[in-house]
């Protein structure tokens, strides 16, 4: 059996890349290597899928411990022959009492197959050679999400030693099978003394089969065999694919299980066109994150905000409300849009939002070639509103596929147009700016409305005319909700009128009289049956002494709980405004809605053909029961009540909750 050893190259006559210039060729990215890892690597897996496979590819990352049964084989297997310490750390990685490794890999893929030595690669079979041999090789498939093949440089960034192992099972020409194990490693360039005087080495190095001129990878049944004792997990009897082990991983100073977990977020963020289900029913990828044998789930991008928009924005983009994206000069056809907006609560931002730009506000349009790899999020002008968002899908015309890689650094993160020439430099530019147009549309801010449409969005218009209105009821951008005149801070709205100032004065000998509901806004943060309205109160069976004889009901009313604040319903945001009944007795609620129209102090009672009204979602109890009458009787106390109201898009709602004492029986 063949002992595998290492072998470091040293520079030829004609001269080679240093491992240096290697590790740099990924430049200066803004995302940090976790994420990098998780694109890159994807973006290889899908490129290697199985063509012609109903089944999706399965993509997993484990984070783990070397076990005691196989650390003294790591250690007998990897450090025979190593490089000195000065030359590659790996010694220090593995020496250490806890050899931690992370393991990216790939099922349902063809594997690392064609020729292991690159003189031998002819044909278009050359997985194996572009992934452990040459740097910089271009692609060979067609519109595949690679393109030079510098990123795989990741792997080896990610490592403190700068060392992987690639464990992987592909088919030969033949029609068999054949497993292949070989270790790589990438750090510096340095001198060394040899057999005829000092040599300059190249910085990389090789484990594997060493008896040869160049070191081979372990095939076959001694690739099984070495491969069983270092643990790592064995292929199946027909399964083909690649798994790539980084050896003493950079954890970006995070704890094991926080880095599994932002991993698992990191995959939602950049690779969810790969989760949502296609015409087949299923995903076109499958992913799963493990950390030391615990799973941390990877979020559903339809259940996660604001991704759920992004979803939104692709369906669109796809069905028959996506718009084509054009180049009139010259001539060509860009791709395809499809942009939402909704109105939804503050975002609350995680490592991985933060990392793309979205803090508090989603206006960004997700850019996509037809791969489907998600590159950047683009941002777009923000919002009026801060409780209005939009987002949008953009995927390229297979035609323009080589431009926008082109147009891609060696991270694939974002589009240069400055990097090409002409035209593509003129269809890329035209790219943004065509977006750039249609989001203006969306928002009404470009001086063109749509149809039906005011001429400024009223999301818009709360945001800009909020310190004009009068502090009308409602919800909108910096909107203020004081009472028009009133000079009382928000804070106050809850305790600004005491109960003893709402009596109404009743005639003990006059039968109850059927009562009304109020019709004015309320004062200062409180809602109650309107002045004129007949003996309100005499429901409630009680009263206190009055001048002249008679006596005193407290009138119901309603005492508004802070301001209305959006929240997350079951498939949409919806607004929240908390209230109490102070008064005892049974009382009917209802909720009169109107849409404000900002700077003119009018309520839209009729909506335009089409448009959307804001309706009453239900009334819900401190228990979080959702009572849906639209009319509701509910006991006055101190309990904290919730009417859930549907707002209309792009509008400033008005709430206004009725109240009327109910007779008794």
């Amino acid at each position: 059996m063949t002992e595998p050893r290492w072998l470091s190259q040293p520079f030829p006559p004609e001269g080679a890349s240093a491992a240096e210039g290697i590790r740099n060729q990924l430049g200066r990215p803004e995302l940090d290597l976790l994420t990098i890892l998780v694109r890159e690597s994807a973006q290889n897996s899908w490129d290697a899928r199985l063509e012609g496979s109903p089944e999706p590819v399965d993509y997993r990352i484990d984070l783990g411990t070397v076990g005691p049964a196989h650390v003294r084989e790591w250690r007998d297997l990897l450090l025979g022959g190593a490089p000195m310490s000065a030359h590659l750390p790996l010694r220090e990685s593995l020496m250490r009492g806890v050899i931690r490794v992370l393991a990216i890999s790939d099922r349902g893929t063809r594997g690392l197959g064609g020729p292991t030595r690159a003189d031998d690669a002819i044909g278009d079979d050359r997985d194996f050679v572009s992934f452990i041999r040459n740097i910089g090789e271009p692609r060979n498939t067609a519109l595949g999400g690679g393109t030079y093949g510098f990123g795989k440089g990741i792997f080896y960034l990610l490592s403190r030693c700068g060392t992987i192992l690639v464990h992987t099972r592909c088919r030969t020409d033949e029609g068999g099978y054949e497993t292949r194990l070989i270790g790589c490693a990438l750090w510096k360039s340095y001198v060394a003394p040899g057999p005829a005087g000092e040599r300059r080495y190249t910085g990389r190095h090789w484990w594997g089969d060493s008896s040869g001129p160049v070191v081979e990878p372990l095939v076959g049944a001694e690739a099984e065999a070495t491969a069983r004792r270092l643990g790592l997990k064995p292929f199946g009897p027909d399964e083909t694919g690649t798994t790539i082990v980084v050896v003493d991983p950079y954890l970006e100073d995070l704890e094991p299980a926080a880095a599994a977990d932002y991993l698992a977020e990191t995959v939602t963020w950049h690779l969810w066109p790969k989760m949502i289900a296609t015409g087949t029913g299923q995903p076109a990828m499958r992913f799963t994150v493990v950390c030391d044998g615990r799973d941390h789930p990877v979020p559903d991008p339809r259940q996660t905000r604001p991704l759920d928009m992004f979803v939104a924005a692709y369906e669109a983009m796809i069905g028959p409300n996506g718009t084509d994206i054009e180049c009139r000069k010259p001539k060509k056809h860009l791709g395809r849009l499809g942009l939402v907006t909704r109105i939804i609560p503050p975002l609350e931002p995680s490592s991985a939002s933060r990392l793309l730009g979205m803090e508090d506000l989603v206006h960004h349009v997700c850019l996509m070639r037809p791969a489907e790899l998600v590159v950047t999020y683009h941002p777009g002008p923000k919002p009026p509103s801060v409780n209005q968002g939009y987002a949008g899908v953009f995927r390229g015309d297979p035609d323009m596929d080589d431009a926008y890689a082109r147009a891609e650094p060696p991270t694939h993160d974002s589009w240069h147009p400055q990097s090409l020439d002409y035209p593509d430099s003129t269809f890329v530019r035209t790219t943004f700016r065509r977006i750039q147009e249609q989001i203006d549309g969306l928002l009404a801010l470009g001086g063109t409305a749509r149809p039906g449409a005011a001429k400024v969005a009223l999301g818009a218009a709360s945001s800009l005319f909020a310190g004009l209105v009068g502090g009308a009821w409602g919800i909108g951008g910096a909107t203020d909700y004081r009472r028009p005149g009133s000079t009382a801070t928000p804070s106050s709205r809850a305790s600004e009128v005491d109960e003893h100032e709402l009596l109404e004065p009743v005639d003990s000998g006059r039968p109850p009289a059927t009562t009304g509901s109020a019709t004015t806004h309320p004062a200062s943060g409180e809602s109650g049956a309107e002045s004129g309205d007949p003996d309100p109160g005499a429901a409630h069976g009680h009263g206190v002494a009055a001048p002249g004889g008679g006596s005193s009901r407290r009138r119901p009313r309603v005492k508004y709980l802070g301001d209305p604040y959006y929240d997350d319903g079951s498939d949409t945001a919806v607004l929240v405004q908390e209230f109490m009944l102070p008064v005892p007795g049974r009382q009917r609620v209802r909720v009169d809605l109107a849409v404000t129209l900002p700077g003119s102090g009018g309520r839209e009672l009729d909506p335009p053909l089409d448009a959307r009204m804001p309706e009453l979602v239900g009334w819900q109890d401190a228990t979080g029961r959702l009572h849906t009458d639209p009319s509701f009787e509910i006991d006055g106390s101190d309990v904290v009540w919730r009417a859930v109201v549907r707002p209309a898009p792009d509008t400033m709602t008005e709430i206004d909750i009725k109240v009327e004492a109910v007779r008794a029986q």
